[in-house]
Order: structure tokens, then C-alpha cells, then sequence
């Protein structure tokens, strides 16, 4: 998809969007789309692009995912995640009827924000605003994407770490196919785990980095712990590597169990700093996530800031 074709679907749909960068290297920013970010290189986007999002309305029945690179809260699922609020997953409608605002913005960066009211799966309200800064740097071969990612909590009251759990969770979208794999460093078998069903057989080790096939299949999802310090999405076949790190989180701020968990227990699960999905549709992603302290007080700012490299192979 070109840049052009990009814009015609976020103008058919009447969706406010808002550019950084050139048509070379650049990122598109989904304004009434959930914040998304569109990356371009060579006047081409990098990202999965769900046409039907751009003009459709999500709902309890169908969720429309537009792509891209959503920031979303975590945990998914749990007592204390946000899909469950009611009896089936679904994604809360305040963020996918978000409304964003640039707030301040250059030729190569952006600083946008929306209010955004999450419910938990024990109902508790959570009133929070999303915040993205998103500043671009061109490559040779592709395009740098620095992103901070922050949810402020806006509550009138403290909350304890037994009654909200909150973090930022960046998904980073791309098609998938044939030899298309996901990669990160070995860091021990303690180190990668799974979200869904079991995905050993798809995995390999070098001794130095995994590698776990993204070609379709049965859906799994990967948790891996603080010792990884990067992810990498390869597609041979579209020419395109993708290499995404974060800062490491403060000890007072540990990161949580992002998982989508029954809604009647607790996120005990092991802490995420990386995932890599793979769905059977031909998508994947690779994610990143943030932390969250003992006490949400009024006003705190949790923030991510993630890297992400893109480069045009030429393959």
C-alpha cells in the first residue's frame, strides 16, 4: 500500500489523521483510529492495514483492528485486565471511539493525547489519558521510530496494586507469510514462555538467538522476560526487517503480566517486557510493555519509551 492509498482510506472514512516526516520516511498517525501509527518508507507502509477499520465501527460482536502500532493498556485479560468488563472479550469502546489531539508537533515529531475511561473485569473505573510522542529519524536503508508511550492516571483516588493493575502495551502489527519469522536473543529457557497453547514446535535456537516461525498455523503467543533486550520480525519475501527494544523499566515500577487470563483470577503470572504474537489469518505482532508501581496516585505518568528500526532489505 502506498502513502496515497493510505491517505484516501483515512479521508474516505472521515478519520483525522496527522503526518510526520516525508513520503520517504515517515509515520501517519491515526487521530480517530485509535492512535495508530502508520510507518512509511519509500513512500510505502510497512504496517498490516485493515481497510474495513478505516470506515467500520467496532462493537462487542466484531472488533475491527485497524493495524499498525496501537498502544493499548495492560494486562489483557485477569481480574484486573481490561477485555472482560463484560461477559466476552472485547475491546473497550473508549479507546476504539478515542478521539486524539496533537498537542504539539514539528516536521519529524508528534506529541498527541486523548482521555480515555477503562473498566477493569472486576468493574472498577479507571480513568486515564493515553499520551504518544512519536519523533522519526531517516535511515539509508528504512526509518528509526522513537515513540514514548505514557497512560496517566487522572483517578481522584490512590489505588493499590491489589485493586488496579495499569500499563502501557505497545503492538506493533505487520502481514505475515511464508518464511516470515520472529527472532530475539537467547537468554536461558526460563526466559520464553506461552501466553496461549503450547508453541515449542515452532521455535529454534541457535544458542545465540530463537527464532519462531510467523507463517500462520495454530495461534500462539510468546511472553519473554526482562533478560531479552530486543525482538526482530523478518518477512524475507516483503523485503522488510523490523528490530523493536524499549528502556528498561525502574525497579519501582516492575513490569506486570500482560496475559489474556481467565477474568476470575488474579495477573500472577511471570512479568512481560516483550511478546510476539502469531495469528492463523497471516498477522503477527511484536510488542512491548510497560510497568506499573505498588500505588497509582492522582496524576502518575506511566511511560514506555520504545525504539523501533525499520529497514527495506532489498532481499
Amino acid at each position: 500500500m502506498t502513502l496515497a492509498e493510505l491517505a484516501a482510506l483515512f479521508d474516505g472514512g472521515r478519520r483525522r489523521w496527522h503526518y510526520v516526516g516525508s513520503a520517504e520516511a515517515g509515520v501517519a498517525i491515526g487521530l480517530d483510529l485509535e492512535g495508530r501509527l502508520f510507518t512509511v518508507v519509500g513512500n510505502r507502509v510497512l504496517n498490516r492495514v485493515n481497510p474495513e477499520a478505516f470506515s467500520g465501527t467496532s462493537s462487542r460482536e466484531v472488533y475491527l483492528n485497524p493495524g499498525g502500532d496501537g498502544l493499548w493498556p495492560a494486562p489483557e485479560g485477569s481480574a484486573l485486565g481490561y477485555e472482560y468488563s463484560t461477559s466476552a472479550w472485547r475491546v473497550p469502546p473508549n479507546l476504539t471511539s478515542a478521539r486524539f489531539v496533537v498537542l504539539d508537533s514539528g516536521p519529524t515529531w508528534a506529541h498527541v493525547r486523548a482521555e480515555i475511561d477503562l473498566v477493569n473485569a472486576r468493574g472498577t473505573g479507571v480513568p486515564t489519558a493515553f499520551e504518544r510522542r512519536i519523533e522519526v529519524f531517516p535511515l539509508v536503508t528504512g526509518i528509526e521510530v522513537r515513540a514514548t508511550e505514557t497512560i496517566e492516571y487522572l483517578g481522584r483516588w490512590p489505588r493499590r496494586r491489589d485493586e488496579v493493575v495499569l500499563a502501557p502495551w505497545s503492538l506493533c502489527q505487520f502481514d505475515s507469510g511464508p518464511e516470515s519469522f520472529a527472532c530475539f536473543p537467547e537468554a536461558g529457557a526460563d526466559s520464553v514462555w506461552d501466553l496461549y497453547d503450547g508453541s515449542e514446535g515452532r521455535r529454534q535456537s541457535d544458542g545465540r538467538v530463537v527464532r519462531t516461525r510467523t507463517d500462520g498455523g495454530p495461534r500462539y503467543q510468546v511472553g519473554l522476560s526482562p533478560r531479552v533486550d530486543w525482538i526482530e520480525y523478518h518477512h524475507p519475501r516483503a523485503s522488510l526487517v523490523v528490530r523493536r527494544t524499549a528502556d528498561p523499566m525502574p525497579e519501582d515500577v516492575p513490569y506486570v503480566d500482560i496475559a489474556d487470563r481467565d477474568p476470575e483470577v488474579l495477573p500472577e503470572g511471570r512479568p512481560v517486557r516483550f511478546s510476539i504474537y502469531s495469528d492463523p489469518s497471516m498477522f503477527m505482532e511484536i510488542e512491548a510493555a510497560g510497568g506499573c508501581p505498588e500505588s497509582l496516585l492522582p496524576g502518575t505518568r506511566l511511560d514506555l519509551r520504545v525504539t523501533t528500526q525499520y529497514r527495506v532489505t532489498g532481499e
